[in-house]
């Protein structure tokens, strides 16, 4: 069995080989050429355990990941994880892969997949509310599919949005980087709007002449208490896009804009299915208000452990381990 790293993991592929990746997801899921029970969750109070298993063609995975939102400024992560690689043929363990780098990329590619499809082609600007760990990979995802001329950043805590200005600087030294002083003002500016927080209540204001004309991701809310977008936004959408069905009934900005009938179940469209539509009527989709809502699946976690292990693979890298 293969030991894989964070550094391993990270010098296997690139961000575009993700973007790839978790774009071919999404197509093998409306091809439903996978088995994916729902996953398993374990609540302690705030924290949140989960059980996330997924079989494919050749390879099943299972991701073991703990959320704990109070380790924020501590030195454990809020997110921790592991992923097993299993053969399909055999059962074989092949490889055990750092969760928490590869929980990373995947979910930063899947906002970058839903700004390929869903924002205008020359979108440069992109906000992002939400200065932890994640933020970070949804630039990186976000600088394959568009090219970026600007980026502003959002945190109550100011000394993790000039870490990330820092860490984007260093990365993209081609991109202005700001830290924004409210949320007002990165809405004013910004054409592309990330979350990623751990928030129980809307963090974008209710105010339609701020919100209107962009392209929102949604990353933060995985629960059905946890809520990041405001009534505003389900008022100037046509469609809510999901990652994955599951996001009906996990995540508070999917069902309590149902409960409240902001929205109905006819608008609630898989990102997946949008992509295989007909590209006729696609360019009038990207010039309005469009909505990405990502709780996640692990079958994203497949499909990126199965091209960074054979990558891995291909480049010699790991550390093997008998069991």
């Amino acid at each position: 069995m293969l030991l894989l790293s964070e550094k391993d993991v990270l010098n296997s592929v690139t961000y575009s080989d993700v973007v790839h990746a978790i774009e071919e997801s999404f197509l093998i899921y409306e091809r439903k050429e996978f088995t994916m029970p729902d996953r398993m969750h374990i609540d302690h109070g705030r924290n949140t355990s989960l059980i996330m298993p997924c079989s494919g063609k050749n390879y099943f995975g299972t991701k073991l990941i703990t959320v704990y939102p109070d380790n924020t400024g501590t030195n454990i992560p809020v997110i921790n994880a592991v992923v097993v690689l299993n053969d399909l043929s055999n059962g074989t363990p092949v490889a055990l892969i750092n969760g928490i780098v590869l929980t990373a990329l995947r979910t930063g590619a899947v906002g970058g997949v839903g700004v390929k499809h869903l924002a205008p082609q020359n979108a440069s600007r992109v906000g992002i509310i939400g200065a932890g760990v994640q933020a970070f990979y949804q630039i990186m995802s976000t600088s394959v599919v568009r090219k970026l001329s600007t980026v502003y950043i959002f945190d109550i805590n100011q000394e993790s949005s000039k870490s990330l200005q820092e860490r984007v600087r260093n990365n993209l030294p081609d991109i202005d980087v700001y830290v924004a002083t409210s949320v007002e003002e990165l809405l004013e500016t910004s054409e592309i709007v990330i979350t990623t927080t751990t928030s129980l209540n809307p963090v974008l204001p209710e105010d339609k002449s701020l919100l209107e004309g962009k392209h929102f991701v949604g990353i933060g809310s995985f629960k059905p208490n946890m809520r990041e977008f405001p009534q505003a936004l389900y008022e100037l959408i046509d469609k809510v896009y999901i990652d994955t069905e599951h996001a009906r009934k996990e995540s508070g900005d999917v069902l309590y804009p149902l409960e409240q009938q902001w929205i109905s179940q006819e608008q609630i469209q898989t990102l997946g299915s949008f992509m295989l539509s007909p590209e006729e009527g696609k360019d009038i989709v990207r010039k309005k208000t469009t909505f990405l809502k990502s709780v996640g699946m692990a079958l994203f976690d497949l499909i990126v452990s199965q091209v960074v292990y054979e990558k891995a693979i291909e480049k010699g890298l790991g550390q093997e381990l008998v069991l």
